[in-house]
């Protein structure tokens, strides 16, 4: 996976509530288990005519969001079912921080282990942040993990965000469940080359 330092890009404004599971990325797109890809069909019904011609009022497909990095968006995203294809096609759009005054949980979480970085604020200031992105003019907000804090290309004062101490040292080191895992590669071999040696019947009828 890859870390999450300091991520500076154009910021999308995206004011709905409820954006679910099913916008993001519809089912008829769920038959892969590619991670890549997806990012053509992100938000696909909203982006798309039924002849697949781009729906020119929606924001991503405006200049300068067709590059957006960054993604503020209303109450309760990603609410619905728990596919993970939802931050794969984000992810594969280019979407690396998504904003919102809340986040439905599986989604929350599945975003942290893919290298995307959720933030919750509280609503007025998303609010705050939706119209600076839409007067920003291809200025970039500039978000630092390390000092959890958001720059704004008004040049005004950077709004500080909370996040999990945990999650935060996942996305910094670019650790999803495997690299949690692997981390320990050393302590996992040692144990089982001492497992073996002591209780060698466990590994009976097994390849050396």
């Amino acid at each position: 996976m890859q870390a999450f330092n300091t991520l500076t890009g154009i910021a999308a404004p995206l004011p709905m509530i409820n954006v679910d599971t099913d916008m993001i990325i519809p089912k008829q797109f769920l038959k892969t288990i590619k991670r890549t890809g997806l990012g053509q069909n992100l938000f696909d019904e909203m982006r798309y005519d039924q002849a697949g011609r781009e729906q020119p009022d929606f924001v991503l497909n405006k200049e300068p969001y067709r590059k957006a990095e960054i993604l503020i968006a209303g109450d309760n995203f990603g609410c619905g079912s728990s596919r993970e294809h939802a931050p794969w096609a984000l992810l594969d759009f280019g979407i690396r921080c998504v904003i919102a005054p809340s986040f439905a949980d599986i989604f929350f979480n599945n975003c942290f282990k893919n290298g995307i970085l959720p933030i919750v604020l509280p609503k007025e200031t998303v609010e705050l942040l939706m119209k600076e992105a839409e007067n920003a003019d291809g200025r970039p907000f500039t978000v630092d993990l390390e000092s959890q804090t958001i720059q704004r290309p008004t040049g005004n004062e950077p709004i500080h965000f909370d996040v999990d101490a945990f999650s935060k040292h996942c996305l910094l080191n670019g650790l999803d469940d495997i690299g949690l895992t692997m981390v320990k590669a050393e302590a996992i071999d040692g144990f089982e080359a001492k497992q073996k040696a002591g209780q060698s019947w466990l590994y009976a009828g097994t390849a050396a």
